[in-house]
C-alpha cells in the first residue's frame, strides 16, 4: 500500500534522488531555466520553492539550511544575492513549468522549468491600451483663435 506517500520517488533511492534534485536546483539557479521531464520538473518545483522563500531573509541560519540542501557554494551565493532581490515582493510561485511535448527517443513528456521573474517575454509584454470608439469620438481641442472665429460666425448668422 502507498498510503500517505505524497512525493514522487522518480524511480530512484533517496540518496540518488536528493543529489539529483540538488544538482537540478543549482542548474536552475545558475541558468534561470532548464529542460527536463515533467515528473522531474514537478519534483524540482517542490524542492526549490521553499529554498527560494528561505533566501528572502538573508541570515546565517537560512544560508546554512539552503546550503545543506543544495550543496554548492556559488549557487547558494547567487540565490541569496541575485534571485532573492528579484523575488523579494512575490508571495510565492517563483517557478513556472511549461510543457514542451514528448521526447523523441522514449516518448517521455518534456517540460521547461524557469524562474518567473527572469522571463522578459511575459513581464514586458504589456500592451499599450488605447480606447477606440467606432463613433468617431472626441476630436482634439481647437486653439483659442479658432474658437473666437467660430463664435463670431455664429453671432453673425443670428443677426
Amino acid at each position: 500500500m502507498r498510503h500517505r506517500k505524497k512525493f514522487n520517488h522518480l524511480g530512484r533511492k533517496k540518496g540518488h534522488r536528493s543529489s539529483m534534485l540538488a544538482n537540478m536546483s543549482c542548474s536552475l539557479i545558475e541558468h534561470k531555466r532548464i529542460n527536463t521531464t515533467l515528473a522531474k520538473a514537478k519534483a524540482l518545483k517542490k524542492f526549490v520553492e521553499p529554498l527560494i522563500t528561505k533566501s528572502k531573509s538573508d541570515t546565517t541560519h537560512n544560508r546554512r539550511i539552503v546550503f545543506s540542501r543544495m550543496r554548492q557554494k556559488n549557487a547558494v551565493a547567487e540565490l541569496f544575492r541575485e534571485v532573492a532581490v528579484r523575488v523579494g515582493n512575490r508571495p510565492g510561485g517563483y517557478t513556472r513549468i511549461i510543457r514542451l511535448g514528448n521526447r523523441l527517443g522514449d516518448n517521455a513528456e518534456m517540460a521547461m522549468i524557469e524562474l518567473v521573474d527572469y522571463n522578459n517575454t511575459y513581464a514586458n509584454n504589456k500592451k499599450k491600451t488605447t480606447r477606440r470608439s467606432r463613433r468617431g469620438g472626441k476630436k482634439s481641442e481647437p486653439n483659442s483663435t479658432q474658437m473666437v472665429d467660430e463664435k463670431t460666425d455664429e453671432l453673425d448668422k443670428k443677426h
